[in-house]
């Protein structure tokens, strides 16, 4: 079989697909399909962007130092030591990790990136297929399942998937299910390591009485099917009373749609005395984690596996799902939106709970900001 020739994209072409996935019309795989580019080359190159967005207003220049030979041997010094250090470190993360260090448009070549960071140069190249139809369909019913049975894992989820007449196995119910970023939620030793540049923070809520507005919010992020695709939605809610304070559907899971909701949440509301959140990487940012503590936030995570720490996030998430995402095949991501938003205010505003005394969020919301301001 040929091999498929090596295509070189021009700079004109990688902006304008770039620019198609930060408008978040279309999903990752219909931008795929669009452009006949690879999902994950689509998301580097919407990182590059906007990591470099800020050089096309120019910087200023600054004089030049003089040259001090005796400082130019202690520079090159340290930065030998620098680059040990950093050479070991990156040796330490994923084999995921360590592809995404990979810059295809930095001076350094491609060969001496791969080495450096300890992956082969065919890895580098080297584009995963994206999903088809048929797993798009065992994604969606994963998904399903998963919310009515979270404890069932991969072997769980492939007999169950089997008697309704998929013909798939335990492995690729486990690869569908890591894509996803769902796993079973049981009682089980930690044996993963955290990521050595990100703190995780102990968990607050054990024990606390949470009665008020504001005293305690949580978020999550969960995967949304779609007709084409899927999309990944961030929530920021209420403990007390499960008010949705801010939302953001996203095409990519990362840490920069969580912190817009969570700007969001603190403008038109103010700020809380504890978040929790999971040990996502997305949560565990700096950028995530600086946003509360410059706002002098209590910082609350977690235990692995735990759903239970979290689980007014996730009870919403079963809301959301049944009532509103399973009932709608969305064809676009715009139509996602519209409609998660649609649901969101009618879960806010018209939607009673028992647990708040037939109540709605919004109600119970807003009757108990007054006894948090007296206590402040």
């Amino acid at each position: 079989m040929s091999k498929r020739p090596r295509r070189n994209h021009s700079p004109l072409f990688k902006a304008k697909v770039a620019l198609d996935a930060i408008k978040g019309e279309k999903t990752l795989a219909e931008l795929a399909k669009l452009h006949d580019v690879h999902p994950n080359q689509i998301v580097d190159w919407k990182n590059q962007l906007l990591d470099r967005a800020a050089s096309v207003f120019g910087a200023e220049s600054a004089p030049q130092p003089a040259i001090d030979l005796k400082e130019l041997h202690a520079k090159i010094g340290q930065l030998a030591l620098e680059n040990d250090f950093l050479f070991r470190r990156a040796h330490q993360g994923r084999h995921a990790e360590r592809k995404a260090m990979i810059d295809r448009n930095h001076a350094l070549p491609i060969k001496r990136q791969a080495k450096l960071v300890g992956i082969s140069r065919g890895n580098v190249y080297y584009l995963p297929r994206g999903a088809s139809q048929a797993d798009q369909r065992l994604m969606k019913r994963i998904d399903a399942i998963n919310l009515a049975h979270p404890f069932a894992g991969s072997r769980m989820l492939r007999d169950m998937l089997n008697r309704e007449g998929f013909e798939v196995g335990r492995r690729h119910v486990a690869t569908l299910m890591q894509r996803m970023g769902i796993e079973a939620l049981y009682r089980k030793p930690n044996t993963s390591k955290r990521h050595p540049t990100h703190k995780v923070y102990p968990y607050l809520l054990r024990g606390l009485k949470i009665e008020r507005a504001n005293q305690v919010w949580a978020t999550d992020i969960t995967y949304i099917p779609m007709a084409c695709g899927w999309v990944y939605l961030c929530a920021i809610v209420d403990w007390a009373s499960r008010r949705v304070l801010a939302h953001r559907v996203s095409i990519s899971m990362d840490a920069s749609f969580c912190v817009e909701a969570l700007e969001e949440a603190f403008s038109k509301y103010g700020r809380p005395e504890i978040f929790n959140t999971d040990q996502g990487s997305q949560f565990t940012s700096e950028e995530f984690t600086e946003a509360l503590k410059t706002r002098g936030v209590q910082i609350s995570m977690d235990g692995r596996g735990a759903w239970r720490d979290n689980i007014f996030v996730e009870r919403f998430w079963r809301s959301i799902k049944y009532e509103e995402i399973y009932l709608h095949a969305y064809d676009s991501v715009a139509q996602a939106k519209a409609g998660i938003a649609r649901y969101i205010d009618f879960y806010n505003v018209r939607r009673p709970h028992s647990s708040l005394d037939k109540r709605t969020p919004e109600e119970f919301y807003f009757a108990t900001l007054p006894a948090m301001k007296e206590v402040a």
